[in-house]
């Protein structure tokens, strides 16, 4: 798609508008395309709305074009299925930092940066609540800004699985909602401060953050907390004495953990050492949660989450296993909505108890 001169407007890096092929294949990967069939709503027609605003023949407050930037869940699923290596997930954020400047921001969204903008305010939400403290010999553990308010029991969690983790309070945000959300230079100014006040290796509870943190420090500093007990244990062993094969528990993937950095065995052989694995048919689909959508699209959200819940009710399972904190929230809430009897719960949780 080209406008009247065709020239570029420096919007989008090249590379990744050009690699594009319109193949088609992202498309049954979509959430969005899946619930609508209507191919601006796929993966493949976002990145025509992309070309169209690169070449001026579509502007950036157009309609469909503000949309479209707010419809997509940003889950990455049409990364791993696309032929030609499209980096998705990397042009949704140059097209939000351009869609969504100045004050086109919904007002939660404006809220929710400024509270994780600085340090200190991340640090004020964990104040009343235990979450983990201390020092350790080995990695830093990530303690997350709205995981600290909301799920404090993780990190203590995971603090128990791995004493050896530091987990020093006076941590900021790691940028992800920025990066997500339009403010993408801010996204990664943060993670990089992040970086250094938690030298060496970051071992992060949240999916989301992981893929962030990693896209900014690189892989090899950033370690998802089943990704470094199963190195940390070679595989043999999570150091959880003799499992239980009584409960069957389902799994929820964190979308960018999978889809972005392709971490998923981990989680599940974990699992699997603690009770009887059930994969559900659904579980590396977004579940709805997406960062900021389930706030910012309530609606659109939870029919995505539909179709989890169902599965989950059908399987019967005893937990349900997140290892993210949006994706907590979003099905803590649907199975409670249901009034389904499945448990959620944090892997490091579930870990931690069979210890």
């Amino acid at each position: 798609m080209s406008g009247a001169s065709g020239a570029r407007r420096g919007i989008f890096t090249e590379d990744l508008l050009d690699r594009c092929i319109s193949c088609g294949f992202c498309l049954p990967a979509c959430p969005t395309y899946d619930l609508t069939g209507v191919e601006t709503s796929s993966p493949r027609g976002r990145i025509n709305l992309m070309r169209a605003i690169e070449t001026g023949a579509l502007a950036e407050d157009d309609p469909t074009v503000v949309e479209e930037a707010s419809f997509c869940l940003g889950c990455r699923a049409c990364e791993p299925v696309c032929p030609a290596g499209v980096q998705y997930g990397a042009l949704l954020e140059e097209w939000r930092d351009r869609v969504w400047r100045g004050g086109r921001r919904p007002f939660k969204l404006r809220a929710l940066l400024w509270a994780v903008n600085r340090r200190a305010r991340v640090r004020l939400m964990g104040v009343p609540r235990r979450h983990a403290r201390g020092g350790g010999e080995a990695a830093s553990l990530m303690l997350g800004c709205f995981e600290r308010a909301l799920y404090p029991r993780v990190s203590r969690a995971a603090k128990r699985l791995a004493p050896e983790l530091r987990a020093p309070a006076n941590q900021g945000c790691c940028g992800a909602l920025h990066a997500h959300n339009g403010e993408l230079e801010r996204g990664r100014a943060l993670a990089a401060e992040l970086g250094d006040r938690l030298p060496g290796t970051i071992v992060t509870t949240s999916g989301g953050c992981a893929a962030h943190l990693a896209s900014v420090l690189g892989r090899e500093r950033v370690k998802e907390l089943s990704q470094w007990l199963a190195e940390r244990d070679g595989g043999a062993s999570d150091g959880s004495g003799e499992p239980s094969r009584r409960l069957r528990i389902g799994l929820q993937d964190s979308c960018h953990l999978r889809n972005g950095l392709g971490v998923f065995r981990e989680p599940r052989a974990l699992i699997a050492r603690l009770g009887e694995y059930v994969e559900l048919p659904s579980a590396a689909a977004c579940c709805g949660a997406a960062g900021t959508y389930a706030v910012l699209r309530p609606e659109d959200s939870a029919r995505v989450l539909d179709r989890h819940l169902d599965e989950i009710a059908a399987a019967d399972l005893d937990a349900l296993v997140v290892v993210n904190p949006g994706c907590y929230r979003q099905l803590e809430q649907g199975v409670k909505r249901r009034g389904l009897r499945t448990r959620v719960v944090h892997i490091a949780e579930l870990a931690a108890e069979a210890l």
